[in-house]
């Protein structure tokens, strides 16, 4: 298995330029986010009575447990960011009678700006050499709020 290390730098590689890394900055969350909306409008009946489970509470529990075989320091700032999404989620099926509408949009348009964001690089998106960089990503940026904070990854 890579280091998380190794997973960064190859990322990092096509992501020089700084108008894509912007674009990664909105875009990356906005997808990741969508994910979990669209699974989360997918409910699971364990018989527990009030208790509510969703696919986005399985399919993220999974996520991670991926990231703590790359980085248990990383895994604490991208389990934060899974649990403010998985509380949106709450709010938006709350207030839309179509939660999954918002979803789709924000999934829509964030790929569009991730490559309006790698035409501008003039690289491709990773994921396309390795479908785990869908994960790489938010970490990448995690990493980035890690520096800054002086904690090591």
């Amino acid at each position: 298995m890579k280091s998380i290390h190794t997973w960064l730098d190859e990322y990092g590689v096509s992501h020089q330029n700084t108008t894509n890394k912007l674009i990664h900055w909105i875009c990356v969350p906005s997808i990741f986010f969508s994910i979990v909306g669209l699974l989360y409008c997918v409910k699971l009946n364990f018989g527990l009575g009030d208790v509510s489970f969703t696919l986005a509470h399985l399919v993220t529990l999974l996520v991670v447990v991926y990231y703590v075989f790359l980085s248990p320091s990383l895994t604490i700032g991208i389990t934060l960011f899974i649990l403010i999404c998985l509380t949106i989620c709450g709010f938006i099926e709350s207030v839309f009678s179509h939660p999954w509408l918002v979803y789709v949009v924000v999934f829509v348009l964030a790929w569009i700006g991730q490559f309006i964001g790698h035409n501008i690089e003039g690289k491709k998106p990773s994921f396309l050499k390795d479908v785990q960089f869908l994960l790489i990503g938010p970490a990448w940026l995690m990493s980035f709020i890690y520096k800054k904070l002086g904690i090591e990854i």
